[in-house]
């Protein structure tokens, strides 16, 4: 595309252009190519662009928002400290194994149910909290001359702020959707309801103001277009081509006796280790069994202070350190086995069952063979058995687990093949200059379009329109 081509666009998010958040990476490698002339973003994260981001930005900053933010701040700042006085550190104790052996068991290191509560209610409290734009604001947003606004959304905060750099900039805007939020976000009932009556409200004004839409996921881009009516694109994280295995590079050479390296790389948090804790299990079991293997967990360092110790007394995991996301790749090439999980909890299934994690595509550009587990029905795991790449299994069954680890486990040349079958299907679906490209080219159509054609949903009409509770 030429420069003249690319439609002028005003991104509006939380998360800026960065390479330390999956939202970060994804917008930076979508935007790829960009002229920096016809890009700008407004952004609320406290931290500056990346070094590599183009385009003109500005941040949403703290002077800008309600008291209640800055209550909020200083919740935050305390939130550590009081977590260590009411709950202490993550407790192991030992529990027999189905097996009849001793095997160390974390207590749920998830946080109390009272700071739970009292975080998730201050938080919506904050959300529900009026949205004001300073006039200097407004007046960079016109500046900006663009032809639509891009969001990815997520709270209530960012859904008025959205509409509202559409509103003044009378131009449409293109929501981008990475989690099914618009039926999960604040269902518990917090702060009497309100915040989810301000969610429908707020997402009831996006469509109002939306020219078209985008998922995450090829599942998530049909279930959203069947609900609004809005046509919708399929765009997730995209791999850039210097970061693509060699297909003709060997796989690691590992001699006798040597165990096969298991590598997951991500976040914890959604009950990921729970998942992620019986793939260990499942590896110290089949190194018992003399097919020697190690798991190596790389997640975020916050995380594993969080939850590194449901991993305590087992001998086949090994937490490893955070990584650098110029690192990725080369960890992945450099592992026999790729590793990604997902929660059986319901109500993480609910949240993630149209998403496709950041990491998807970066482990099959690596070509080495991925064991997914985790709800079949969850798009991550579609995704991968898709690609054919490896082994997915869809419920929760250790025994299944087990049957689908040991052949990775023994057999070199089926990790080769299944290796090569995701890289090629990298090649076709996550190649960073195809993806960015066809990107642009939904942008242009939807600057084009006008705003308004989509089914906003209304009382009464929600379960039919959109089997949720958004209406």
């Amino acid at each position: 595309m030429r420069a003249d081509d690319y439609p002028r666009v005003l991104v509006v998010s939380a998360a800026v252009f960065d390479r330390s958040t999956g939202t970060g990476i994804t917008l930076s490698n979508l935007f790829t190519g960009w002229p920096a002339d016809r890009l700008a973003q407004l952004y609320a994260e406290d931290r500056a662009p990346g070094t590599d981001a183009v385009g003109t930005f500005a941040r949403f900053a703290p002077r800008n928002a309600p008291v209640e933010y800055h209550l909020f701040r200083q919740w935050e700042r305390v939130r550590r400290p009081l977590r260590t006085v009411l709950k202490g550190p993550v407790d192991v104790v030992a529990a027999p194994s189905p097996a009849g052996a001793t095997v160390a068991v974390a207590r749920d290191p998830a946080p109390g149910a009272l700071r739970v509560h009292l975080r998730t209610q201050l938080r919506a409290f904050v959300d529900l909290s009026p949205v004001r734009v300073p006039p200097d604001v407004r007046r960079w947003l016109r500046d900006q001359r663009p032809d639509v606004v891009y969001t990815t959304l997520g709270s209530i905060r960012m859904m008025r702020l959205a509409v509202a750099a559409a509103q003044e900039c009378r131009v449409p805007l293109v929501p981008h959707f990475m989690d099914d939020w618009p039926t999960t976000l604040y269902t518990g009932g917090q702060v009497l309801g309100l915040p989810r009556l301000a969610v429908r409200a707020g997402f009831r004004d996006v469509l109002r103001h939306s020219s078209y839409g985008m998922g995450i996921s090829e599942a998530m881009a049909r279930e959203f277009a069947r609900r609004y009516r809005l046509p919708f694109a399929a765009f997730g994280n995209c791999v850039d081509a210097a970061d693509f295995a060699d297909p003709h590079q060997p796989a690691p050479d590992r001699p006798g006796g040597t165990p096969v390296e298991l590598v997951y790389v991500g976040g914890l948090h959604l009950d990921r280790w729970r998942s992620l804790r019986q793939v260990g299990a499942a590896v110290g079991e089949l190194a018992a069994r003399g097919i020697p293997a190690r798991l190596t967990v790389h997640a975020p360092a916050a995380d594993v202070g969080r939850y590194g110790g449901a991993f305590a007394g087992m001998p086949a995991v090994h937490l490893g350190r955070s990584l650098a996301s110029g690192e990725v790749s080369g960890v992945l090439r450099r592992a026999d086995v790729l590793v990604h999980v997902e929660s059986f909890a319901a109500e993480h299934r609910r949240y993630t069952r149209y998403s496709l994690s950041t990491k998807i595509p970066q482990y099959l550009a690596a070509g080495r063979p991925v064991l997914a587990f985790g709800p079949a029905e969850v798009a991550s795991m579609a995704h991968l058995a898709a690609a054919d790449a490896g082994a997915v299994v869809g419920h929760d069954d250790p025994a299944a687990l087990a049957a689908a680890l040991g052949p990775l486990c023994a057999d070199a040349e089926l990790r080769a093949r299944l290796g090569r079958r995701g890289l090629a299907y990298a090649e076709r679906h996550h190649r960073t200059d195809r993806v960015a490209a066809r990107f642009a080219q939904v942008l242009r159509e939807a600057a084009g379009r006008p705003a308004g054609a989509a089914v906003v949903p209304r009382p009464g009409r929600a379960a039919a329109l959109e089997g949720s509770d958004v209406g």
